[in-house]
């Protein structure tokens, strides 16, 4: 079987730089091993799957290691790969998901902006075996869904931040983030999510489903304008809707070939 693939820089205008994901474009759902033996040999933080179904796009995502309920940089992926590389003659691409339901991806100004549900968090007292995972005590943490933010005190400690992988493995949450107010952007951010197969994350789209509802209370702004300051670095342009959230960012090409299966 020969499978279209496509390898994608998200959230940046460079190669290089951003979130790669790997799209893969088929014409009937295969196994869930083969797809994750396929996500598996890619290697990226994301392998995004899709199939046309009359006016839906279904989607999934693999890390190497596990499927995942929501993916940001690799929706947004899959959406360049429509536009920009298979002709989509519509001005919007819907995408059928398991567990986060439809998710929309408009193109718009030059950028791609996808509507995906906000997810809120509450802060919480900070857990045991945090501070020795970041090697900073944080002011502030919070807990959404599965995954736990610290918020630190400024964007230069976000950027410094040599954390301790093994122990944030060992902390009770899929994945930790860490944010802070920026300095000339609303607010900067790290990923990592070691249980999944991604030690860090160089930008990860559905954490901004938490952090843009958090940040624009804090900031009392509805528009929000966002770097994640891996090493990679991504750019996100994030507006605050109440119960859902708009996330843009650009996309570029990076590799375009066939999977043999």
């Amino acid at each position: 079987m020969k499978i279209p693939f496509y390898q994608v820089d998200a959230f940046t205008s460079k190669v290089f730089a951003g979130n790669p994901a790997g799209v893969c474009l088929l014409d009937e759902w295969l196994s869930d091993a083969t797809m994750q033996a396929i996500a598996a040999e890619n290697n990226l933080s994301e392998t995004a799957f899709l199939v046309w179904r009359g006016d839906v796009f279904e989607l999934t995502w693999f890390t190497p290691v596990t499927e995942v309920a929501l993916c940001g940089h690799a929706t947004l992926a899959s959406a360049y790969v429509l536009f920009e590389l298979r002709d989509w003659p519509e001005e919007t691409t819907v995408f059928q998901t398991k567990q986060s339901d439809r998710l929309v991806v408009e193109k718009k100004e030059g950028r791609f902006e996808m509507d995906f549900p906000a997810r809120l968090s509450k802060p919480v007292k900070r857990p045991e075996g945090l501070a020795k995972a970041l090697g900073v005590k944080p002011i502030e943490v919070l807990a959404s869904k599965e995954d736990m933010f610290a918020v630190l005190t400024d964007e230069q400690s976000v950027r410094e931040l040599k954390p301790d992988i093994a122990a944030i493995a060992e902390l009770d949450c899929r994945g930790l983030g860490i944010t802070a107010k920026g300095g000339n952007v609303d607010f900067v951010s790290r990923f990592f999510a070691p249980e999944v197969g991604v030690p860090e994350d160089p930008v990860t789209g559905s954490t901004h489903c938490v952090l843009t509802p958090y940040w624009a209370k804090v900031l009392d702004k509805k528009d929000l304008h966002a770097l994640q300051v891996s090493k990679r670095g991504g750019e996100l342009f994030c507006r605050d809707c109440d119960e859902r959230v708009r996330i843009a960012g650009s996309a570029v090409l990076y590799l375009e070939g066939t999977v043999s299966v």
